[in-house]
């Protein structure tokens, strides 16, 4: 049987029948990959087949329409659930769902992708769902100006995720009373009871704390559960909405309902037999749900490509790009603010967060320009990358900016944003020990390594004024995850106006024929590696240079010239592990060359507080270090 109701007006008795559908299918396909969490799945059943009979408006032909709602499983094991309701509204078939699910090289994965159209994010991390959805609900309200509405259905145990908490407080912050959030509080997590149980009230209080409009109801019950998402679509003012469901881990089973011992565990086939006729069957309902309407604020016809939508903010008037001379003294981290402002007038899809030191990253020159597309998460770096996630779903990009150590927090995001295929760039100032007497708990010093180890990341470490504004245009067509790291003291302007700066590339300060050893830097350590080549050349020993701005990738065969002087200074502001010396050191050995003699200096003990220039010479990295690692090898 197939049923579409365009205006919503399928009975709950169908959905009923979904509902046990979606517990049959979830079972079978666990059972058949022989992994899986059906109990998990079977809990949250009625949630999902009231609301895509009834509530969810989308164009299940068409994914990438902008006036579809978005809906988001935050909690990424009940994947057997999400994708046996796309098996019930007829996008993928029984087959897929059979032979498909959790195998090698197919798109049903254990946790969803985007691999699936219908996905607009990777989940499985828990406490990221609803992050990400206030990101998509940030593009729908401020920019996007759709009455989509984001769905997120979040498992109880990642409730005990502080991100969770930073979600609600900004989606209150935001007003985003497009935003629905669904909480399948089924008591139990992977090892037992979570920490407040069936303790509904509780969870209620907390979640009214931080501002949200909460709708308390038996999880089991469709009409009290149809009720609580039409009185959810309602307009509430100003507030997101919570819906707390209390349900029964494996419904619908009474072997394993509410049992401890079946979280993450497949039905054995002749266990699944007796569940499945328990549930009454094998069905084949196919069952789509209200279509999304017609809207745009231009008034023509939404478009399936987000690039190519309307975009609502007005840019001002261009203004003149910063210039720079060569000798001037710029700190690099202004010259992203500058060259953010610009690239928002240039591109209107361009967005920018940041974590609440936006007068030190200089993203608040973009906030004063474009304030209609300038997003403060506050101290919450992880609901940052989260809220850039969402507004890149929605075909922007986001620029998101904090200091260096501070995107150490959000690294699972960063990573899971990798996994969902986004495009984001990441700006991390206040890199190193270069930063002087904050101390330690303020120094960037694991970044590089960091970044450099998210899958298709792009890493990047300008040395002044001209190529941070550079390549910070080029980070805006960038595929993947980016990183910008920049300094936050002024250094002189090597480069002139214009200068190109290709990904993969460096650039070759000093060199001769004769050249007997290469400094190379990066940062603030290029700036010491052109005073030491000049204190060498003053001995008679000639220095070949080379900025490494970009790290990932590294440019390969200028390391590949840079062996044949057979001898290599690398000096990094950063700790040993991970950063521009073992990107060197990776390419000389992926070059199958003879290594060269090669010495790595960089932030190897803890540093404290300090001037600058005390911090650079505690380290080992300041320019009279690196002249004396160069005569060591020259001796050598």
């Amino acid at each position: 049987m197939t049923l579409t109701a365009p205006t919503a007006t399928i009975g709950l008795d169908t959905a009923a029948e979904l509902a046990a559908q979606l517990r049959v299918d979830s079972i079978r396909s666990s059972t058949s990959a022989g992994s899986g969490h059906p109990t998990s799945s079977m809990s949250a059943a009625d949630l999902f087949a009231v609301l895509a009979t009834r509530h969810l408006r989308y164009d299940w032909d068409d994914p990438r329409s902008s006036a579809n709602d978005h809906l988001i499983l935050s909690k990424g094991h009940a994947s057997p659930l999400l994708y046996s309701l796309f098996r019930a509204v007829g996008v993928i078939s029984d087959d897929e769902l059979m032979q498909g699910y959790r195998r090698l090289g197919q798109r049903l994965q254990g946790h969803p992708t985007p691999a699936l159209p219908w996905v607009d994010v990777a989940t499985g991390s828990l406490g990221q769902g609803l992050p990400d959805g206030v990101g998509v609900a940030l593009a729908g309200k401020y920019l996007d100006k759709q009455p989509y509405r984001v769905w997120v259905l979040c498992g109880d145990s990642e409730m005990a995720e502080g991100s969770i908490w930073e979600a609600l407080d900004k989606a209150s912050y935001y007003q985003l009373a497009n935003l629905v959030t669904m909480v399948d509080v089924n008591r139990l997590g992977q090892r037992g009871p979570t920490d407040l149980g069936w303790d509904v009230d509780a969870y209620a209080r907390r979640a009214e704390a931080f501002g949200a409009r909460v709708l308390v109801v038996d999880g089991h019950d469709l009409t009290a559960i149809d009720n609580a998402m039409t009185t959810a679509a309602e307009p509430s003012g100003d507030r997101p909405t919570v819906i707390l469901a209390k349900t029964v881990k494996g419904r619908g089973f009474s072997e394993v309902e509410d049992s401890n011992d079946w979280h993450g565990k497949p039905f054995p086939p002749d266990m699944a037999e007796r569940a499945v006729r328990e549930l009454g069957g094998e069905r084949n309902l196919k069952v789509r749900g209200p279509q999304p309407e017609p809207s745009a604020v231009d008034g023509s016809s939404p478009t399936s490509d987000p690039a190519a939508r309307p975009v609502t903010t007005q840019p001002t008037e261009p203004p003149t790009p910063a210039r720079y001379d060569l000798g001037q003294k710029v700190p690099t981290r202004k010259a992203y603010g500058d060259a953010l402002v610009v690239l928002g007038a240039q591109n209107p899809r361009v967005v920018a967060l940041d974590g609440e030191v936006s007068n030190s990253t200089y993203a608040f020159e973009f906030a004063r320009a474009h304030p209609g597309r300038y997003f403060e998460m506050f101290i919450a770096e992880q609901q940052m990358v989260a809220a850039a996630t969402g507004l890149a779903v929605r075909g922007y990009h986001p620029f998101a900016s904090t200091f260096a150590a501070f995107l150490t927090r959000a690294y699972d995001f960063i990573r899971m944003g990798a996994v969902s295929g986004v495009d984001l760039s990441l700006v991390g100032s206040h890199a190193g020990v270069e930063i002087g007497p904050d101390g330690p708990s303020q120094m960037g010093l694991e970044d590089l390594a960091m970044m450099r180890a998210v899958d298709g990341s792009t890493v990047l470490y300008p040395s002044d004024a001209t190529s941070t504004v550079a390549l910070t245009q080029i980070m805006a067509v960038l595929p993947g995850i980016s990183y910008l790291r920049t300094t936050r003291g002024k250094y002189p302007v090597l480069y002139p106006e214009g200068e190109s700066f290709p990904i993969g590339g460096s650039k070759t300060l000093r060199s001769s024929d004769q050249d007997q050893v290469t400094l190379i830097g990066a940062g603030v350590t290029l700036h010491a590696c052109l005073a030491a080549a000049d204190t060498l050349a003053d001995e008679g020993i000639r220095a070949r240079v080379i900025d490494c701005y970009s790290i990932k990738p590294i440019d390969d065969e200028a390391i590949a010239a840079a062996a044949t002087t057979g001898r290599i200074v690398v000096a990094e502001d950063h700790r040993a592990e991970g950063g521009l010396g073992s990107a060197v050191k990776d390419s000389l050995v992926t070059a199958g060359r003879p290594t060269p003699s090669l010495t790595h200096l960089a932030v190897r003990g803890m540093p404290g507080s300090g001037s600058s220039k005390e911090q650079l010479a505690w380290a080992g990295i300041d320019a009279d270090h690196i002249v004396s690692a160069a005569r060591d090898l020259m001796r050598g």
